[in-house]
């Protein structure tokens, strides 16, 4: 041993998770150290140079509610925003921005090295230490030893991975980055199994090799507010992103090529996720399909390199690049960066508690896709409630455990521990059940109360908020009571101005739940004061989703009362009557901390939940 610092959270690992992991218990106030491979790949966007997209925007805004960097990192650094699925509700739209890639992480990197309490190291880490099945600290592979009360591991696609291009295979944790080879065995001695998953990113491609005349220019939003809510509206400056198809000639050229892909012909190959194939997933599983969509993003403002979004592939460089040219407008295509897969160790998240602390280790977390999961946003808000259960256990404390029903953070971690992974999980609003209630726009109303709580959310923000909030009660209360008279010319002139047909004198709130409404008019007709414009949509959300709003919480009310019954730690399943050995099985593995999750866990039925709720019962009388 070379050196003994003592911390109270040392985090492993400086991708996404990391870094909210690092910031969170520094902001608590703790001592922290962040260990990383490399100083000069902190927040690195691997692949996609992009936060946000469908369910995932709402992640970012929910850890922005809670305190998290994200959302202001990439308000920072964007450099084109959207706002995806607008034409179908509120509950469905979710916001996604492409990020200058180097300033995305430069920022992120500044935020680490300006906080207090914080310190950052680059160093590859080697062994977990643990006494009696507590961890006290980790070694470098230099020898160098690092202890602390409580350690995070984020260690990405760093696992053992394993990356292949054509007949061609190396490690690697990323394309010319080292892999993390000894903390394997570190963690599978420690009694972790490990789990092999597999992702993969496209090419990128010289800017000045793309005829940007044959392709169209992707629909861009300048009147909309950032991820973050201390952010105002973004401006117009931003970049164009760019559609094109794939052709008849591309498949064919990949389905000629596939032999070639040491990876796809890989009998015992890892895990990969559906939804984001590789181009020989999808010229294989959907034969009949005529042309894929692929999107041209920029990685930035001053980069020559273009993100091919849609076109990830193992084959060898020479055929990906064959196939790029069958692509319009990529005909004179020239690569920077040539397309890979990778394979990485990741364990089964229900090795986890819902607080992201490992059950086999006290004070061990993990965090990101060492869970088996995908994606920059599930990451963070991983790294973030693993680092703020880290140093409330320091404190004594209960762990802060989000409900399914407070938050897509809180849908993902249930998945998580209760049904485990079969590919890189990526959370999407279909796994919600109360997505009328888990929307982008009230997060902070969600949330905020939990970020003040744990200190990260600042007395003028909260006072910010508060104040929004009155003007959003005091604003609906008004529009009870203000009169929109069809006696009244004026009003009839602007109102059928906008087609609008009114049969008799109603209220200005029942006139805001009419589709073709908006609170503009009301101003116009000079009836209400004007108010934010970020305000005057959640006045108009509480009023024209009133019903589907007070129908969801009904349902939730309802669905909670499972919550509520917690499980003895200590009851054993294989003597409560009527579970079939499948379902004792699962829940001694899995062990559930209450009978909504046990629901949950797959296999499990109604009937098996009422023997256990007798059996808790009589449980509870012994």
């Amino acid at each position: 041993m070379l050196k003994n610092d003592i911390y109270d959270v040392i985090v492993v690992g400086a991708g996404h998770a990391g870094c909210e992991a690092a910031l969170a218990s520094a902001r608590r106030g703790f001592s922290t150290m962040l260990i990383t491979i490399s100083l000069d790949k902190i927040a690195y966007m691997s692949c996609n140079p992009a936060i946000g997209g469908l369910a995932k925007g709402s992640l970012v805004k929910d850890l922005d509610a809670l305190g998290g960097e994200m959302g202001r990192n990439i308000d920072a650094t964007f450099i084109q925003f959207q706002l995806l699925n607008e034409s179908k509700g509120v509950a469905a739209r979710s916001s996604r921005a492409q990020a200058d890639k180097r300033k995305y992480s430069e920022r992120m990197k500044k935020s680490l090295f300006t906080a207090d309490n914080l310190s950052v190291k680059q160093a590859v880490v080697s062994d977990i230490l643990v006494k009696d099945k507590v961890v006290y600290g980790v070694r470098a592979v230099s020898g160098e030893e690092y202890h602390a009360s409580k350690v995070i591991v984020t260690t990405g696609t760093f696992l053992n991975g394993k990356i292949f291009v054509g007949d061609k295979s190396y490690e690697g944790g990323r394309m010319n980055d080292i892999s993390s080879t000894h903390l394997v065995s570190s963690l599978t001695s420690l009694g972790f199994e490990p789990i092999r998953l597999k992702t993969g990113t496209p090419a990128r491609v010289d800017k000045r090799s793309i005829d940007f005349d044959k392709v169209e220019a992707y629909k861009k939003e300048t009147t909309r507010r950032g991820f973050s809510f201390e952010t105002g509206i973004l401006g117009d400056d931003q970049i164009d992103c760019f559609i094109t198809y794939t052709s008849d000639r591309t498949h064919q050229v990949v389905r000629e090529n596939t032999y070639r892909s040491l990876y796809f012909n890989n009998k015992d190959k890892a895990l990969g996720p559906r939804y984001c194939p590789s181009m020989e997933d999808k010229v294989s599983k959907f034969p009949d399909r005529e042309r894929h969509l692929i999107v041209l993003e920029e990685e930035g403002i001053g980069s020559n390199e273009i993100y091919i979004n849609g076109f990830s592939s193992s084959l060898p460089i020479d055929a990906q690049l064959e196939a790029y040219r069958t692509i319009v407008g990529l005909e004179r295509a020239e690569f920077i960066r040539p397309a890979y897969a990778i394979e990485y160790i990741a364990f089964q998240p229900t090795i986890l508690k819902k607080s992201y602390e490992t059950k086999l280790i006290d004070g061990l977390y993990f965090a990101g896709q060492i869970n088996g999961t995908s994606g920059y946003e599930e990451a963070a808000v991983q790294g973030f409630m693993a680092s703020v259960n880290a140093t409330l256990s320091i404190e004594g404390k209960e762990p802060f455990i989000l409900n399914r029903d407070e938050s897509y953070i809180g849908v993902m971690t249930d998945d998580l521990t209760t049904k485990g992974v079969d590919e890189p999980y990526r959370i999407f609003s279909s796994r919600a059940e109360h997505r009328m209630r888990l929307r982008e726009d009230n997060a902070e109303a969600r949330l905020i109360e939990y970020g003040k709580d744990l200190g990260l959310i600042t007395d003028k923000r909260y006072d910010r908020f508060m104040e929004d909030c009155v003007v959003v009660s005091n604003t609906i209360e008004k529009l009870k009571g203000i009169k929109i008279r069809i006696s009244d010319k004026n009003i009839v002139d602007i109102i059928s101005k906008y087609n609008i047909i009114l049969n008799e004198s109603i209220t200005a709130y029942d006139f805001l739940k009419r589709p073709e409404a908006s609170y503009d008019m009301l101003e116009e007709m000079n009836l209400i004061e004007q108010i934010p414009t970020k305000l005057q949509e959640q006045v108009w959300i509480e009023i024209f989703y009133e019903g589907y709003i007070k129908k969801e919480e009904q349902e939730i009310a309802k669905s909670n009362k499972l919550e509520f019954i917690r499980i003895p730690q200590n009851i054993d399943y294989g003597s409560v009557s009527g579970l079939r050995l499948e379902q004792v099985e699962k829940l001694k593995r899995i062990s559930p901390e209450n009978l909504g999750q046990a629901l949950r866990i797959p296999g499990m039925t109604h009937n098996a939940i009422s023997m256990l709720e007798i059996a808790i019962e009589k449980f509870k009388k012994v």
